[in-house]
């Protein structure tokens, strides 16, 4: 299911997985009230321009049967609860409902239309077990099928807003996700009220960039390398990293004060340099999506939901990133991650203003979000009895030019419970090595 294209329903199993999806025109879902009529700008760190794309997800579910909860749902079914809940929750999100306007010198603000989100009501001829069951992870080969496309995502000036990355990150989308599960649970209003006050990351006067935000360097490529000639030839994996994957792999750093994330990010860094086969000699680098909300003194308004992410960069030759124990890649991740602070967000804030809002270069560059924390389904109960969460995360299927630069944690849990999964994208060469290297390091 994915609030900003698609409500799914999974009806019986036929034998075939060949299956038709069955839509109905979009609507717009406007406001249950009338909202403001206004422009809101966003802050120097919304519309950055690495920002300016759509970021869909997808949550799937399979309903557990609650006598007590039949008489709920025959009232009103699935459908008409998310659409219903959808246009009171736009009462108090009703920026979401207005469209992206450019102002003067490249900077974005938001009319507040009323206009709506796009709603798209679909069947599918195909049960959850036929698309996976529990089993259910990335990559997904039907979620063309599944998904609508929101509008061009070149072009985000004039289209609807939900998933657009320039009006909230995913700490964001969460908080905007937990509103509507409760507005449809028939509470009043969202137990965290929304709060735009993008101001406060707005860039100061004078702009002070104090630090050096290697992530924006351009890089050059030598030329020497073969990847260009593989991206036709791309290929996506899941690999699960539970408490046993995650023991084996710390006994290659016995000694490192880390934490998880820092570890695995490391690990992931080094074995991917080595897949790729870099130039010895070239800079390798990771890019970390950082939230730093927790950063601010004092802290930003609880209920803000806009973006609050930092992309601090660790840097090294492949050579030395791939010669060094495990440790040296993990001091480099750790360095980065935690070297974000305020000073740090709001010197990203000036950069943006001075230097014409860059893009992080993508050249030999890998980049990591851990989003366990707030793409779940645990708090996307609609009022229709208990949900069980198959899976829940980005709509990812087919690699492309960038996102096999990427990869995002995410939270799925196995037959035995235990929690932890990270797809992986690339050139079919590249995984095989990939998949030896992993295999070595625990075999090791």
């Amino acid at each position: 299911m994915a609030f900003s294209s698609l409500v799914l329903t999974l009806r019986k199993a036929f034998s075939s997985v060949a299956f038709t999806v069955r839509r109905r025109e979009p609507e717009l879902i406007v406001p249950a009230k009338p909202t403001p009529c206004e422009f809101k700008y966003l802050s120097d760190i919304d519309d950055r321009k690495g920002n300016r794309s759509y970021s869909p997800t997808v949550h799937f579910f399979r309903s557990k049967k609650d006598p007590l909860m039949a008489s709920t749902c025959n009232k009103e079914d699935m459908v008409g609860v998310i659409r219903k809940a959808l246009a009171n929750t736009l009462v108090f999100y009703y920026p979401f409902a207005g469209r992206l306007r450019e102002a003067p010198r490249g900077k974005l603000l938001v009319e507040c239309t009323g206009q709506g989100v796009y709603f798209v009501e679909a069947d599918a001829e195909v049960s959850l077990n036929q698309l996976g069951g529990d089993d259910l992870k990335p990559p997904f080969p039907y979620l063309e099928q599944l998904l609508c496309a929101p509008g061009d995502s070149e072009d985000i000036l004039f289209c609807p807003l939900i998933h657009n990355h320039t009006i909230c990150d995913a700490q964001g989308l969460h908080q905007f996700k937990r509103a509507l599960a409760e507005i449809a649970r028939g509470h009043l209003s969202p137990s965290i009220v929304p709060v735009w006050e993008r101001h406060l990351l707005n860039a100061r006067e004078p702009p002070q960039v104090s630090f050096a935000h290697r992530e924006y360097d351009h890089i050059m490529s030598n030329g020497r390398g073969t990847l260009p000639c593989l991206l036709d030839d791309m290929v996506q994996r899941s690999f699960f990293f539970g408490p046993n994957e995650l023991a084996s792999l710390r006994q290659h750093a016995p000694h490192q004060a880390c934490t998880t994330f820092e570890l695995l990010t490391a690990w992931l860094w080094r074995c991917r340099t080595i897949a790729i086969g870099y130039d010895p000699e070239e800079d390798v680098r990771v890019v970390i999506a950082v939230d730093a909300r927790g950063k601010f003194h004092p802290p930003l308004p609880i209920g803000f939901y806009g973006n609050a992410i930092a992309d601090p960069v660790a840097v090294s030759t492949a050579e030395e990133l791939t010669k060094n124990p495990l440790s040296f890649a993990i001091e480099l991740v750790k360095k980065a991650k935690n070297g974000v602070n305020e000073e740090y967000i709001r010197s990203t804030a000036d950069l943006m203003a001075t230097k014409g809002r860059p893009i992080i270069s993508t050249e030999r560059t890998y980049f990591v979000s851990d989003l366990r924390r707030v793409l779940n389904g645990d708090e996307v109960d609609f009022g229709c009895g208990e949900v069980v969460q198959v899976y829940s995360g980005t709509a990812i299927s087919i690699p492309t030019s960038t996102s096999w630069m990427s990869s995002v944690y995410i939270s799925y849990k196995n037959n035995k419970g235990d929690k932890g999964i990270l797809p992986v994208s690339l050139p079919s060469p590249a995984m095989k090595k990939f998949v030896m290297e992993i295999e070595s390091t625990y075999n090791g």
